[in-house]
């Protein structure tokens, strides 16, 4: 197939490292793409943002299929414009990615299709704010209602703090105060066409900056999958998926389709594993970075297939994707000073040493090439690589990782040791 990929990141990296893996011959075109998605997929100069221009160039290409990666052109409509020509495209229309790019959506659905999730109250003004943590109690919860690049959200028992962080993002429109949830969190990927829906393998990410849950929140610093301990609680990682496709997935994907909004694309899942059950802490309408990164290394059935089908509307002509027992881990490397002010334009030195190491990727999430003729890597951003390492269990595939990272030069850089260490133990 000729394959068109929207976006820049790991998570995109991902996608083509998947998509070449399957030997099948694809034609992978990227915009904007990364240095280091340069050397897997052709870079080409697209407005991610303009439907029309994407359109335009998917028709002039004969491009079979577009994967929209990032947010941004989902809640854009720039799947809305592809569809209008009849063009495949793995992505959610404007109205469906309201999921993502509207708190208060998406907890409004999640209402009318019964779906279990915390208390929500709406604030527009301080006093509100102020009202709502009387109300729900410590810690407090604050999530900006639209996009904020994995930066809206603060969980904390520090009132000031709390009302802080909602007064930076209150001019911008209200904000959502939350019930606090606890117990450990699981991210799990649904496929969807519309109606019907196929789960990926959990994984479970790392947010913090710092060894043990410390630090600022980022945008993920390391994620890892399988998850056996599932099956402490649910008999099997299995049935884990079964209830949540039942409970979430399906009731969500039934509901947007009764309101005329068909979700097609890559539903996404936060979910928090409380006491009283399993919770729905938020949706993203597209698949998740740095989870993307170890669930579909893992992934045994053919990406392309998948996606297609959700993209033209047979995904329930698909099997349940098959998975390897294998298991994966990756850690992300950061710039100095990520994730409030990130150094950029440092170079970055050791990655085919790094890679080198058996079972190890690198994946992009912001570099640009050399400023001169055999110079090094820059990094162009605040997580700049993913080193993904695969292994039959836990502890190999950790001490790959760390071996990995610590042949990477990148001055200032910082990354967790600690992903992936309780499951290893």
């Amino acid at each position: 197939m000729k394959i068109l990929v929207l976006g820049s990141g790991a998570r995109e990296h991902a996608i083509i490292l998947a998509l070449r893996a399957e030997k099948a011959g694809h034609e992978i075109f990227v915009s904007p793409g990364n240095a280091g998605i340069a050397r897997d997929a052709t870079p080409v100069t697209v407005d991610v943002l303009d439907g029309g221009a994407v359109t335009a160039f998917a028709n002039e290409h004969a491009i079979d299929l577009v994967v929209i990666g990032p947010e941004a052109p989902l809640v854009a409509g720039v799947a809305d414009a592809l569809r209008e020509r009849g063009i495949p495209v793995f992505g959610p229309g404007r109205a469906a990615a309201q999921l993502e790019g509207s708190k208060s959506f998406a907890k409004r659905v999640m209402d009318a299709a019964g779906v279990p999730t915390g208390r929500a109250v709406r604030a527009s003004t301080t006093a509100e704010v102020e009202s709502a943590f009387d109300e729900l109690g410590a810690p407090h919860v604050v999530k900006a209602d639209g996009l904020a690049a994995g930066k809206g959200v603060i969980v904390t028992s520090d009132r000031a703090e709390a009302v802080a962080h909602a007064e930076h993002f209150l001019p911008a429109g209200p904000v959502l105060i939350e019930e606090f949830l606890a117990g450990p969190e699981v991210s799990l990927f649904f496929l969807s066409d519309g109606d019907t829906v196929r789960a990926l393998s959990p994984a479970q990410d790392f947010k913090r900056a710092l060894d043990g849950d410390a630090g600022p929140n980022t945008g993920g610093m390391g994620a890892y999958s399988p998850l056996p301990w599932l099956a402490d609680r649910f008999g099997s990682e299995q049935a884990f998926v079964e209830e949540v496709t039942r409970d979430v997935a399906l009731p969500v994907i039934r509901q947007l389709e009764a309101e005329g909004t068909p979700f097609i694309g890559l539903l996404y899942a936060g979910l928090i594993l409380t006491p009283a059950g399993v919770r729905v802490i938020e949706f993203n309408a597209r698949f998740g970075d740095p989870e993307t990164q170890v669930v579909l290394p893992r992934l045994e059935t053919p990406l392309s297939d998948l996606l297609f089908a959700a993209a033209s509307g047979t995904l329930e002509d698909q099997p349940d994707p098959v998975f390897s027992d294998d298991v994966a881990i990756t850690v992300v490397l950061a710039s100095e000073g990520y994730p409030e002010a990130p150094k950029t334009g440092r170079p970055i030195e050791g990655l085919d040493d790094a890679e080198s190491v058996e079972g190890v990727r690198i994946v992009h999430a912001a570099t640009a090439g050399p400023d001169a003729p055999g110079g090094s890597l820059l990094a162009t951003g605040g997580r700049v690589l993913n080193v993904v390492a695969a292994a039959s269990d836990f502890v190999t595939a950790r001490e790959r990782a760390y071996d990995a990272i610590g042949r990477i030069t990148l001055e200032g850089s910082h990354f967790r040791t600690d992903i992936a260490a309780r499951v290893a133990k």
